[in-house]
């Protein structure tokens, strides 16, 4: 009863955020709750639902101020050498941007935590994405395939609970699959190349004539940004704009601010000292993200408070920036404590245990020798209905012990589960809070994501576990 009622649930809400048909936020609340209500558990649904969202809370602080630090430096034009980089280097063609971008994301999900990679990949990125006209869900989907291929690293939470779960250690799990994920490297650049080459085509039946990617370029010969990232002009450049055939006061309008006639003049000297100062605690933030310096929550209400202090020193500008970025704070963090409903309802409810034991027990005895290849495949899909904990601590145990019963190493089955069980998966399932975290910071929704990218990454697990099959990490 609750297997069947906790697979429906998950359904309806996948079918209902895939066709639009309800809000995410929506559904991620009421659902459960009717669910719940449905399976008798009314009595203690507000204990269940204070769980998930506890069990959420240092996600939603974090990601709040995540937003925040990531926003203020972005109007500080921390990012702007970055990207006139990269669109000088990508000249205004989107394969070349997509190509990076799979490149950087493969690069920065190196510390295996997909939510400071969400954070750090589209905070650089999707200004670049906005000054080219491509399409969000480009930007989500190939930061989706390099974080899902990384995830698998050792210090990564799946592969973590898979040799928890089994007692293994690194050299049983990962090291024998490390080929395999080589596959999938070269996999996430080749669908990125595909991906690249396609809304590069759509951009060209956009501007039949180029003149989008001339707009681009000339965009960024002459840095026509937002005003607040127009203050990263340095001298020579506004000056190269001015025209000798024009009056005093049109050329002015043509320069950045602080240089015509009664205008506070800002030293260029400051400023680039501001910028030196984002530049050294940025990195200095990252560095404490992946060395866990201390818990990333703590890291960034630090990190946002002292370059608040810095960059915006007056009440009013610092509540000029808080009214500015507020709507992106709320729309990721409602989110994630929408997931927190659903998460602490399931398993509260234990409708997870219940459909992790009715999913074992479809298994039939004569696919145990077979069982690994089949872990394999199912993974990524499963990455859907089951949270992290609840597949690698209650499905992957039996799986594995069912696995031993036929002679096949536990540890084969181990391998096959992290090539899809929130690796690949995890950038798309509504189960886990990152998710959130990169489709609200790329401005897309929950199922065009789904839709747009699924396939692909459900060809990254088949990839890697065509390789692992041919560097014998398992058996056929």
């Amino acid at each position: 009863m609750l297997a069947a009622l906790g697979f429906a649930t998950i359904a309806v809400l996948l079918v209902l955020t895939m066709t639009k048909r309800a809000s995410v936020l929506v559904a991620l609340i009421l659902l459960p709750v009717l669910a719940a209500l449905i399976g008798g558990f009314a009595g203690d649904l507000g204990e269940f639902i204070l769980g998930g969202l506890s069990k959420v809370a240092p996600t939603g602080i974090m990601i709040a101020f995540a937003v925040l630090y990531f926003s203020l430096m972005v109007d500080a034009g921390l990012f702007d050498p970055l990207i006139r980089g990269l669109l000088r280097v990508a000249r205004g063609d989107p394969l070349r941007i997509t190509v990076a971008t799979a490149v950087l994301t493969l690069c920065v999900a190196l510390d295996g935590d997909g939510a400071s990679t969400f954070l750090i990949t589209v905070s650089a990125l999707l200004p670049v994405y906005k000054k080219l006209g491509m399409n969000p869900l480009v930007l989500s989907g190939v930061v989706c395939l390099g974080a899902g291929v990384m995830n698998m690293v050792p210090w990564g939470g799946p592969t973590v609970r898979a040799m928890a779960a089994l007692k293994l250690d690194s050299s049983e799990v990962f090291n024998p699959v490390l080929p395999a994920m080589a596959f999938g490297v070269v996999w996430v650049l080749v669908a990125s190349y595909l991906l690249g080459r396609r809304e590069r085509n759509r951009l060209a039946a956009l501007s039949p004539q180029g003149s989008a990617t001339d707009g681009c370029e000339d965009d960024d010969e002459r840095d026509d940004r937002e005003p607040a990232a127009s203050t990263t002009l340095t001298e020579p450049e506004s000056s190269r704009h001015a025209t000798p055939a024009t009056a005093d006061g049109e050329r002015q309008t043509l320069r950045a601010p602080g240089y015509g006639p009664g205008t506070v003049r800002v030293p260029p000297l400051r400023r680039t000292w501001l910028n030196v100062f984002n530049l050294l605690l940025t990195v200095a933030l990252v560095v404490c993200l992946i060395q866990e310096v201390m818990p990333l929550p703590v890291l960034f209400v630090l990190g946002f408070a002292i370059a608040v202090l810095v960059n915006h020193p007056t009440w009013e500008q610092q509540q000029a920036l808080l009214d500015k970025h507020a709507k992106s704070v709320v729309l990721v963090t409602t989110m994630i404590f929408a997931a927190g409903v659903l998460t602490g309802i399931l398993t509260g409810t234990r409708m997870i245990d219940e459909m992790a034991e009715a999913l074992v027990s479809v298994v039939p005895d004569s696919f145990g020798s077979h069982l690994p290849v089949a872990v394999a495949v199912t993974a990524m899909p499963l990455s859907l209905v089951f949270t992290p904990d609840a597949y690698y601590f209650g499905v992957l145990p039996v799986l594995a012990e069912t696995a031993h019963g036929f002679g096949t190493d536990p540890a084969e089955v181990a391998r096959a589960a992290i090539l899809g069980q929130m690796t690949t998966g995890f950038p798309l399932s509504p189960l886990t809070a990152s998710t959130f975290i990169l489709v609200g910071m790329s401005g897309v929704s929950l199922g065009e994501h789904q839709r747009f990218i699924f396939r692909w990454a459900f060809g990254t697990t088949l990839v890697m576990t065509a390789g692992a099959l041919l560097t014998g990490a398992f058996p056929l």
